[in-house]
């Protein structure tokens, strides 16, 4: 099968909790390769949209697909093994397990998880735990995390925790990962960081990323387009500049006669 031009297309759709509609009527495409920024108010449905996206919830009505297949309600474990991944505002790492560790968790269908192959086969789980370390320690290195490696994850600050968590998503196979607040609680040195692996798994592994994020000044160094939310729906798409100055996304944010100001 040729593959579309968007590695993610969502068709109107919507969600509704209780009558009250958190995503309604939603539209929206992802192109491969891209970094697509999302932004809008709180409680525009951005972070609705992404669990609808990514399985956690599924949609009252419309459509989603994934590399031009219908992936609509499919759970997120099933997603993770196609290549499209979620990360979280909070992140979700195993606080008692090395940065190394945690890592190594990542890749599924490992030998080891079976009792019997751990008793019978064990050259062949040591071999495939070796090449997974090789792969984890790779990763620590390319996120400058080598310092890290046996600290446990969870004596890592937020900027360091956000960092393990885009590594995870280096273990496997990823085609989308879907970013969610990835800059947020994070100082200005870590978010930095976080932005060039950013753009170097873009430009250099062919990695395409959706992201959730509130500081313009993120969002207009890594993505385009941007594409604005308000009230469940798209409002707007297009350059971070266009966003910026566009009178319906300055009125949705803050009013008549308000500017959107970098890092805010």
């Amino acid at each position: 099968m040729q593959l579309n031009e968007n590695i993610l297309q969502v068709d109107n759709v919507s969600k509704y909790f209780g009558g009250l509609a958190a995503v309604s009527n939603c539209s929206l495409n992802i192109k491969k390769g891209s970094i697509t920024g999302v932004i809008g108010p709180n409680g525009s449905g951005k972070s609705t949209l992404f669990n609808l996206i990514s399985g956690n919830i599924k949609p009252s009505d419309g459509n989603v697909l994934f590399n031009g297949e219908d992936i609509t309600g499919i759970p997120s474990y099933e997603l993770f093994s196609k290549g499209l991944l979620r990360t979280f505002q909070i992140a979700h790492e195993f606080t008692n397990l090395t940065v190394l560790e945690n890592l190594m968790m990542v890749p599924g269908d490992q030998s080891g998880e079976l009792l019997i192959n751990a008793l019978f086969k064990p050259k062949l789980v040591k071999k495939e735990e070796a090449k997974v370390k090789e792969k984890a320690l790779e990763v620590i290195e390319f996120l400058n995390l080598k310092h890290l490696s046996n600290e446990l994850a969870g004596n890592l600050s937020g900027g360091q925790k956000k960092l393990l968590e885009l590594g995870r998503t280096m273990m496997v196979n990823a085609k989308l990962v879907l970013l969610d607040e990835v800059g947020a609680g994070v100082n200005r040195t870590l978010l930095k960081d976080i932005g060039t692996a950013i753009l170097r798994l873009n430009k250099e592994q062919g990695y395409t990323f959706c992201m959730i994020e509130h500081d313009m000044d993120f969002i207009s160094r890594l993505c385009n387009p941007v594409i604005v939310m308000a009230e469940g729906s798209v409002l707007f798409e297009g350059t971070s500049d266009k966003v910026k100055k566009n009178e319906k996304v300055i009125e949705s944010y803050l009013g008549r006669g308000s500017k959107i100001r970098d890092g805010n």
